[in-house]
């Protein structure tokens, strides 16, 4: 570079600098630009022997970032300062985190050290689906050290899809797919519905260009025809606000590309058959006393114009989203017969719809309750807290948490609780306390008992039946939708099958002690290997169910006494004995070995056939569709024809999933005839509620002349526990005969 362009690049830096300064939301003090200035001093420093993938120089990507924080998120000087230094640690060989906590001090230090944590996750080439399940979750991870280390990656990831077009085509892809997959949710949950449209169109841009340049095409050929619509639509309100003596401004609103996008897809239209490709917005000033009354007024002026679509009426300013989103929107018939979606909003609510957290942090008054928001990254912060959780499922998990639609539902006392759509009283419980949802036995909504599968609708009053002996189940799994209940249930069934290993392990030394076998590392080994198992803990809790009963440690220690036999036969086969690692050994997990596949709501077995187009192998999430010809074909649920199955054939699709048949549950129907007498049945389901692992599903008593009959339906893990019930059963008093049909 001469000299000559060394210095048109300074005055460039030293404009964009100072343009960041001007064009902050927040009223910086001199402090605050003091702290600013030495921040832009430091990545100055940091990056000056570096220049990105475009030719120009590093430092006008950090000033980039900082000014979407300070302009476009609005957020405060120490964030501004956070965002200017987001690369320096990582980048540059002369910063290291304690030089930024001793020059900056310890808050922006923890910012800074949070995005440098989640930029060298991403440094790793090509990283297959779990490790980058495993980086978003360490990302997720850092809303407990400061929530702005999310809100300044989610500016680093705009500004990188800016100025994306120097890369390989490739990498634009992989970087776009990542934006849509988790950036763009992000956003649209902490209320930056801004970057979030952006990031959307962006992410679109490089993911389908031909889709995305066509659509932006027909925007702009269309937009004359809107604003003059919108000018029409206007007209004719616009005497009337103005005669109630209202402040207010009207502006057009045109939907993003990506919306227009995704209604053209689940609506199977053409652009030109989008209606609202654009909506209405009206925006009028007011005190916080009247804020609710105008919002209404203003509607029943729009309403006496233009006739509403009534099921079309979203009232968020009586119960706002989680997100702090406040607004009435509309549908009116408008003019030409068209369809058109009027949003109506105060000042304030028009700044916290754009500017998201920050805004809401400017309008929270000191003292006041814990908002949604809070709320909500204090129980995503519960979510992250169980780092047992494989890190694919959780961002799958979290993901549903974040585009959620929400539905309001009340407790016994009146008080609201969102949730999100498609909640059970599972989740219901959980969101009260985990106490509850872990004692949860049953529920009622609106005073009718339901059971714990039942979906919540808007507007349910929801009480939760609790008792001191009930706890999480695996079915539970089936019913409960958000994060924080499924970690919660899964650390409890983790927690439950541990302390059957440990009953399994003690029973399991008595067992070999009879068969002289010492329980010990070895021997544990050889046992775990003899039945195809992983971990330890696998056999203990197999032990403990009964699933290995004596008849199979008496062939194994058979097999063992026949060591000679043994050695001769490996080494005829030759095949290689598979010896499990003591890290391996010593996991505190019972694996699933899925080799069942099970269908329907009984999980019944059937006969089936494993679809060619997604080839699912065991433990993938499946379901099961009916052919015409091939009986059950089996299909992964995110197979490429999974969609059009589901929406054309929905009929004919099954629940199916693969389990574990050593650890499954099945029913068993038992017979008992005896003579009658006084609290009989009392005895027989005294027997079998006290019986661990038997579950009864129904049962049924007749009595003629003195003699009974009853039939009893009960769910068991194996035969063996069937065995010991039955004789149990037979050692009550006045019964005759027990025996399984």
């Amino acid at each position: 570079m001469t000299e000559e362009d060394i210095e048109k690049e300074n005055a460039a830096i030293t404009k964009a600098y100072k343009e960041l300064l001007k064009v902050s939301y927040t009223t910086l003090t001199d402090d605050d630009k003091k702290l600013i200035r030495k921040a832009f001093e430091v990545a100055l420093d940091g990056h000056k022997n570096q220049r990105r993938k475009s030719g120009e120089a590093y430092i006008f990507h950090p000033i980039a970032v900082a000014k979407i924080v300070a302009q476009e998120i609005g957020l405060d000087a120490t964030s501004i300062a956070s965002a200017l230094l987001h690369d320096v640690v990582e980048d540059s060989p002369d910063y290291e985190i304690e030089d930024i906590e001793r020059l900056f001090g310890k808050t922006v230090a923890t910012i800074v050290a949070g995005l440098t944590k989640i930029s060298s996750l991403s440094k790793e080439q090509d990283m297959d689906v779990s490790l980058q399940a495993e980086n978003f979750r360490k990302m997720l991870l850092t809303l407990n050290d400061d929530v702005r280390v999310i809100i300044i990656k989610i500016a680093d990831r705009l500004h990188n899809m800016q100025t994306m077009d120097s890369m390989r085509t490739d990498k634009q892809e992989k970087i776009a797919s990542e934006t849509l997959y988790i950036y763009a949710p992000l956003a649209h949950r902490i209320g930056l519905y801004n970057i979030k449209t952006q990031l959307e169109d962006l992410g679109l841009k490089y993911t389908e260009p031909d889709v995305y340049y066509d659509i932006l095409h027909k925007i702009k050929e269309s937009k004359e025809e809107q604003d003059l619509y919108i000018a029409q639509f206007s007209d004719v309100i616009k005497r009337t606000l103005d005669r109630e003596e209202l402040n207010y401004t009207i502006k057009g609103r045109p939907k993003s590309i990506f919306s227009i996008r995704r209604k053209m897809i689940k609506q199977g239209v053409t652009f030109d058959e989008v209606y609202d490709k654009f909506a209405i917005r009206i925006i009028y000033k007011s005190d916080a006393a009247n804020e609710k009354f105008l919002a209404w007024k203003i509607y029943s002026i729009v309403t006496d114009h233009f006739r509403p679509n009534p099921i079309r009426l979203r009232d968020w300013i009586s119960s706002p989203k989680t997100t702090g989103y406040e607004a009435l929107h509309i549908t009116v018939m408008g003019p030409k017969g068209r369809w058109v979606e009027v949003q109506i909003r105060s000042e304030r609510m028009d700044e916290i719809a754009e500017k998201g957290y920050a805004a809401h942090y400017k309008y929270k008054q000191v003292g006041e309750k814990e908002d949604s928001l809070e709320d909500w990254i204090n129980k995503l912060q519960e979510a992250l807290e169980n780092p047992e959780t494989n890190a694919v499922d959780f961002v799958e998990q979290f993901k549903l948490n974040l585009y959620s639609k929400e539905i309001f539902v009340f407790t016994p006392a009146g008080e609201l609780k969102s949730l999100p759509k498609g909640a059970t009283p599972i989740d219901f419980a959980f969101s009260i306390h985990t106490e509850v949802g872990m004692k949860t036995r049953g529920a009622k909504v609106n005073g009718k008992l339901v059971p714990l599968s039942y979906e919540l609708k808007s507007g349910d009053q929801v009480s939760i039946l609790t008792s001191e002996t009930a706890k999480p189940t695996a079915n539970w799994l089936d019913y409960a939708t958000t994060a924080r209940s499924r970690s919660k249930i899964k650390s409890a069934l983790r927690e439950d099958k541990k302390r059957i290993g440990e009953d399994g392990k003690e029973l399991l030394k008595r067992k070999l002690k009879q068969l002289k076998i010492t329980l010990n590392e070895a021997s544990v080994n050889e046992l775990v290997n003899y039945f195809k198992l992983k971990t330890s803990l696998d056999l203990f809790f197999r032990v403990g169910i009964g699933t290995i009963d004596n008849a199979m440690l008496k062939d194994f220690a058979a097999s063992r006494s026949n060591t000679l036999m043994n050695f001769i036969k490996s080494k005829i086969s030759r095949k290689p004995t598979h010896h499990v690692t003591k890290e391996e050994l010593e996991k505190e997990e019972v694996t699933s070995n899925y080799d069942l596949l099970v269908f329907g709501k009984e999980e019944e077995k059937l006969d089936y056939k494993l679809s060619s187009c997604c080839n699912p192998i065991p433990g993938d999430d499946v379901f099961g569709f009916l052919t015409v010809s091939e009986g059950i074909k089996v299909h992964k649920k995110n197979c490429p024809n999974a969609l059009s199955l589901q929406s054309n054939y929905a009929y004919r699709i099954m629940p199916a999933k693969w389990i574990d048949s050593s650890q499954q549950e099945f029913l068993a129907t038992i017979v008992i005839t005896g003579i009658d007498h006084i609290g009989l049945v009392n005895d027989v389901t005294k027997i079998i509620s006290e019986n661990m692992h038997v579950n009864m599903k129904s049962i049924s008593f007749e009595s003629h002349d003195g003699i009974f009959s009853g039939k009893i339906n009960v769910i068991v893990k194996n035969n063996t526990l069937l065995k010991k019930l039955l004789e149990k059963l037979r050692k009550i008093n006045g019964i005759d005969k027990v025996t399984r049909v």
